[in-house]
């Protein structure tokens, strides 16, 4: 019995890991469509450079209307504007919300804001190893909604997560999350 319970782990340990190395690869290997356009560009707070690189596909015309998710309470736009140095769409053409703390409050919120502006194509713009997690909470509450993934690379995370701890850490704890999320919805759908 220790013998098959030591095998189980083994196999357990073995599949994950290979699991893992897939996330990796694609994560690092998103090809980006910088010419599709949506119905709006939804950009999540959390990690470096995401609102900046939103802002500057609204500045491309790949959409008319933006949506920041999970800003901090009492943060204006003038503010983002300077922190993230980069000039913000007019008032009139992008909304934020404070009230998300999560990529699962992220979802929902966003997702009441599409429904209320009849939005039916979004470009996610996130971390790329924030993609396919996100992905899965926004798929699970709007299937139809039509969504361009829009990696955001952040020069402190490496690609060669072997050779940074810090990078190994955020890139097995996202994968975690995903894979939570993942079984969540595939047992929501069955």
């Amino acid at each position: 019995m220790k013998k098959l319970c030591f095998y189980v782990i083994i196999l357990g340990v073995v599949c994950w890991f290979a699991g893992f190395l897939a996330f990796n690869y694609n994560i690092n290997n998103y090809k980006i469509d910088n010419k599709t356009k949506t119905d709006a560009i939804v950009a999540l707070t959390g990690g470096k450079n995401r609102i900046a690189e939103a802002a500057q596909m609204m500045d491309k015309g790949l959409a008319k209307k933006m949506f920041i998710s999970g800003v901090q309470k009492d943060t204006s736009l003038k503010e983002i504007s300077r922190i993230q140095k980069v000039n913000m769409p007019p008032k009139g053409k992008i909304e934020m919300e404070d009230k998300s703390t999560n990529t699962v409050e992220n979802a929902i919120e966003t997702n009441e804001w599409i429904k209320k502006n009849k939005v039916q194509s979004i470009r996610l713009v996130t971390s790329n190893y924030h993609i396919p997690r996100s992905l899965e909470e926004f798929r699970s509450l709007n299937p139809t909604l039509v969504i361009i993934s829009h990696p955001v690379y952040s020069e402190n995370v490496s690609p060669k997560w072997w050779k940074n701890k810090g990078s190994f850490c955020l890139l097995a704890s996202e994968y975690n999350k995903f894979l939570y999320v993942y079984v969540r919805n595939k047992l929501k759908r069955n």
